[in-house]
């Protein structure tokens, strides 16, 4: 780690690390790029090819970084074909293009299916999470396990500002969501767990089975075979089952979490979930007579996500606050995303989400080539290089827009802040082209 990154990367759990003004960390973050892409610009193969294209040697100014930021979709850039032919060889090989260090030593005899894959591949000390894929192919993203640990302690810190819930362990933790079973995810529920947890007590965890990539790989390749013909009865008939089983758990699970929370509803509670399954647990304690006066006034939670295509009342929000007395400066948000490791707290006056010095925004045009810059706020694709990933690449374009501020906050803190109206180009017109996207595609697949 160079100096710059070590000066930028210290502020993690110090008092000014959400409020730092952008000014005085400016030069440092550029120096920190330029450190990063002589530190790891050969070794992520992928990185040092399109250095090469672009004539990049050293970062100068934040625009010599734009060519060497990667679209969301390199981490889906693998053939599907390596998935469905079970190609654990071929698979391990693309992992290879997008990593910082060589992938050595991984046991691939006898894989099961990716679920294996992925276990032997911590197993060797290289920790993949991947997004759900329920729309199309899962993203892998491969991680060291001192990213891990950074992500933990990450999650903590943004809590501790954000919402001003301190590591004291005096909290029972509930947490209202199926698992996804990845790596990154377990990191922050351990962390969580180590920071609130109060001691001898244990995490209410959602009674139902945790996703795994397996799984859902599974559930896209059949639904394709079912699609196209091709499916063997037996096969659709094990996936009724299994949905059919997954879905009693969902509706048994429901009325299991309302009775575990009316139960600890004196106690000091920290909620974490998703908004669609906390609206109905919330629906359920109310149908049993308990809301917002029965619950503890000091109570936190952490909702992620959106809705999921859930239809839910206009006022599911409050609905939730109200019913499990969630008052607004225990409420945490926070902006990020699976590609990179850190997370941005949304402070309560100014409504905004706030970048910690080792996090690089990079406002981009629409296309995703080109630096926008400007006075007072800007408009633009969002693009973050994250300067405390070790096991693969920071730098990476977002599909979504957002309006960035470099200047002061309505809170009074100076870091540069995102506005709370993040919307996906592709929710905005009905798809999302990134300009490299394509090109870094062939040379992914051509290096694999």
């Amino acid at each position: 780690m160079g100096r710059a990154v070590e000066e930028l990367t210290r502020f993690l759990g110090a008092e000014r690390a959400y409020t730092v003004p952008y000014e005085e960390v400016r030069a440092t973050q550029l120096a920190a790029l330029n450190e990063r892409l002589q530190e790891q610009g050969d070794r992520v193969k992928l990185v040092g090819m399109r250095a090469k294209e672009a004539g990049i040697t050293e970062i100068g100014d934040f625009a010599d970084v734009v060519p060497l930021l990667l679209p969301h979709t390199a981490y889906k850039s693998y053939p599907e074909s390596f998935l469905a032919e079970q190609r654990w060889d071929r698979l391990t090989k693309w992992l290879d293009t997008v990593s910082s260090r060589p992938i050595e030593g991984v046991d691939l005899d006898g894989i099961a299916d990716v679920d294996d894959w992925i276990a032997r591949l911590a197993k060797a000390g290289y920790f993949l999470s991947c997004t759900s894929g329920t729309t199309g192919k899962a993203a892998m993203l491969i991680a060291s396990e001192a990213d891990l640990d950074w992500t933990g302690r990450d999650n903590m810190a943004a809590l501790a500002w954000g919402a001003g819930v301190k590591p004291a362990r005096d909290r029972l933790i509930f947490g209202i969501a199926a698992m996804a079973q990845a790596a990154r995810t377990e990191a922050i529920t351990r962390a969580t767990e180590e920071g609130l947890q109060r001691p001898g007590t244990e995490r209410f965890g959602y009674p139902v089975p945790p996703i795994t990539i397996g799984s859902i790989t599974k559930m896209i390749t059949l639904r394709k075979a079912i699609a196209g013909g091709t499916a063997r009865p037996s096969e659709i008939a094990e996936f009724e089952a299994t949905s059919a089983a997954r879905q009693k758990a969902m509706d048994d699970a429901v009325g299991i979490a309302a009775d575990a929370l009316i139960a600890a509803r004196q106690e000091l509670l920290h909620i974490s979930g998703m908004w669609a399954v906390l609206h109905k647990v919330a629906v359920e304690v109310r149908n049993r007579g308990y809301s917002a006066k029965d619950f503890n006034p000091e109570n936190s939670c952490y909702v992620a996500g959106g809705l999921k295509g859930a239809v839910l009342p206009p006022d599911y929000r409050e609905f939730i606050y109200e019913t499990f007395n969630l008052g607004p400066r225990r409420n945490h948000q926070i902006y990020g995303m699976q590609e990179i490791n850190s997370v941005m707290p949304r402070c309560h006056e100014g409504g905004r989400y706030h970048v910690p010095p080792w996090l690089v925004c990079l406002p981009l045009n629409k296309d995703g080539d080109a630096l926008v810059t400007g006075e007072g706020e800007i408009e633009g694709r969002a693009a973050f290089f994250d300067l405390s990933m070790e096991g693969r690449w920071g730098g990476i374009i977002s599909g979504d827009r957002i309006h960035l501020d470099f200047g002061p906050c309505k809170c009074g803190a100076g870091t540069p802040s995102v506005r709370d109206d993040i919307a996906r180009y592709s929710d905005l017109q009905g798809d999302d082209k990134i300009a490299c996207s394509g090109t870094v595609d062939a040379y992914v697949r051509g290096l694999a």
